[in-house]
Parts: structure tokens; C-alpha cells; sequence
């Protein structure tokens, strides 16, 4: 069933770091990832690396931010309605966190796994 979702691709998968910058040293030195985007988040940063050409990238999450799958979507409003409608466990409501921050939820699948759907413009 293509077209049930606005979701357009995987693009970011969250893994917990305890020290952010020794994990910067380990994917892009040891392992030759490039950084993407290092910006400021909560009292830490937002760090996503991934390998040279790569779509998907990695977010090196410090402790309390969460970690799992991102994907994309083009309309996190419509697909969150859509998804609560269809019975899908779903935040309560979309997270909009202010400007520079774009509107995002989280669903869970049938193990609880949970996966962060966030609107690209």
C-alpha cells in the first residue's frame, strides 16, 4: 500500500553518545564520516555525521535526547492525524518546539520500538 503516508525517506538514525566529541573524533577520523550539521540543542548539540555521498546520517544524541529512527515526512500534521486515525500508537500531540525546530511525533511500532517522524520543508 504505497501512498498512505507523506513519509519521503530514513534520514537520520539517533544513537546515544556519553562524551559528543570523542564520538566526533571516532566516526570521522577513525571511520571517515564527515559532519553534516552541529548546531545547538538544549544544553548540548545536535551532531548528525555520515560517510561522504550519504543520504542517511547519524545523529550523535547526547544523554537525555531521544534515539531511534528519523524519517521524513512532508506534512507532520496530516500523517499524525492519519496514523492516531488508523489506530497507530502516537504522541498525543506534534511536538513544535519553536522556530528553527521542525514540527516532529513519534509512533511505536508493534515491539515499542519507536520511530520519529519529522517534517522537511
Amino acid at each position: 500500500m504505497s501512498g498512505i503516508t507523506r513519509i519521503t525517506q530514513v534520514a537520520t538514525v539517533g544513537v546515544r553518545v556519553t562524551d559528543q566529541r570523542k564520538a566526533v573524533e571516532f566516526y570521522v577520523e577513525k571511520l571517515g564520516f564527515e559532519v553534516r550539521r552541529d548546531v545547538p540543542f538544549g544544553a548540548g548539540r545536535w551532531i548528525e555525521v555520515a560517510p561522504p555521498g550519504a543520504v542517511t546520517t547519524v545523529a550523535l544524541v547526547p544523554e537525555g535526547a531521544p534515539t531511534g529512527i528519523r524519517l521524513t515526512t512532508r506534512d507532520a500534521g496530516a500523517d499524525h492525524a492519519d496514523l492516531r486515525a488508523r489506530g497507530v500508537d502516537a504522541d498525543p500531540e506534534v511536538v513544535r518546539m519553536g522556530p528553527g525546530v521542525p514540527p516532529m511525533f513519534t509512533v511505536r511500532d508493534p515491539d515499542g520500538n519507536g520511530l520519529i517522524l519529522v517534517e522537511s520543508s
